[in-house]
């Protein structure tokens, strides 16, 4: 499972694609404040969300499902709607969550709306993107409770929000950037755990948002959508009081958990850009489930920058969502 195309002295993006990172790149960095906070009114000007839709849009109905109003933590659920609630064919459920650097975004954002829509109708899949808590004003490991809670909410309430056919039993957890990372931990608190009907069998690991006290190459060498300084903001708004090799954040490192003694931890497919800073980290991630004695896959798109797969326009995009069905298809046809 590898994209080998020749890589480039720089990324192939078409001008829309490159206009579009150039003004979020500029808000972004315009709404961290030097005191540690958010301009969040600024970022409403880029932040544009879609509603929910009980009625199909392509194939595709929404909802969104309170999980606990006085954290304002709900999901937005994704149902195809090309086979009938009633059919006898079971629907994987793949838990999202989206990217962000733990600080921007939100599940009903018109970018990570468009994803999961994509993502239900091509694998067909109930999809379940969560609103986690956002940092500074909600710090670690605020999203990581949030993560492992909404899992618990599927688990134990099932039956009035999920269609009939709807597999508990083949759960995937899914993510880019700072959304794998938190896919990557609440899949660790979930093989230590046990559900009623819920199995995690597998893992969607798309450009992890990963770091630690050192500098690699690739952060060095690049800094398009990701940089050092960004990163090193990030990362104190999110863990103030730790330092970058803490387990959550260099999760392969001197302090990484000990995950070969987890059974249940699921299988593992990790996606890395060519000209993504956090490349080295992804790669040292996918090293370390290896030796950890993990089922793990390593997908490569040598000419792709950070966040690349939430641009339609571009055709690695679309690839991608035909690597990971065909990552879910491996799974659950070893699990049967």
């Amino acid at each position: 499972m590898e994209m080998t195309n020749k890589p480039q002295k720089s990324p192939s993006l078409p001008w829309k694609t490159r206009i579009t990172l150039l003004v979020l790149s500029v808000v972004t960095d315009a709404s961290r404040r030097s005191d540690g906070t958010v301009n969040r009114s600024l970022l409403k000007f880029v932040n544009l969300k879609a509603p929910p839709n009980a009625k199909p849009i392509k194939g595709v109905k929404t909802s969104d499902v309170t999980v606990d109003p006085s954290r304002n933590l709900w999901f937005r659920l994704f149902v195809p709607t090309t086979q009938p609630p009633s059919s006898s064919s079971p629907l994987p459920i793949i838990v999202f969550f989206h990217g962000g650097g733990f600080i921007y975004l939100s599940a009903d954002s018109n970018a990570y709306d468009a994803v999961c829509r994509r993502y239900a109708r091509r694998l067909s899949a109930v999809v379940v993107s969560v609103n986690y808590r956002l940092a500074p004003e909600h710090r670690y490991p605020a999203q990581y409770d949030d993560g492992f809670d909404v899992l618990k909410f599927i688990d134990e309430n099932k039956i009035p929000f999920l269609p009939e056919n709807a597999d508990l039993s083949c759960c995937f957890l899914a993510g880019d950037s700072a959304g794998a990372n938190l896919a990557h931990h609440v899949a660790k608190r979930a093989s230590e755990s046990e559900f009623r009907q819920l199995k995690v069998i597998g893992l969607v690991a798309i450009q992890p948002f990963f770091g630690g006290e050192e500098r690699t190459e690739s952060e060095k060498r690049l800094s398009q959508v990701v940089s050092v300084e960004r990163t090193d903001w990030m990362w104190k708004a999110f863990l103030p009081e730790g330092d970058r090799d803490h387990e959550v954040i260099n999760v392969s490192g001197p302090r990484a958990a000990d995950i070969s003694r987890l059974e249940k931890f699921p299988a593992t497919v990790v996606v890395v850009g060519g000209f993504d800073a956090l490349q080295d980290w992804q790669r040292k991630y996918y090293d370390w489930l290896k030796s950890s004695g993990k089922e793990a896959y390593l997908l490569e798109y040598p000419n792709m920058v950070h966040a690349f797969y939430v641009f339609p326009e571009l055709p690695e995009s679309g690839q991608l969502i035909t690597q990971v069905a065909d990552f879910i298809r491996k799974i659950q046809a070893s699990k049967k």
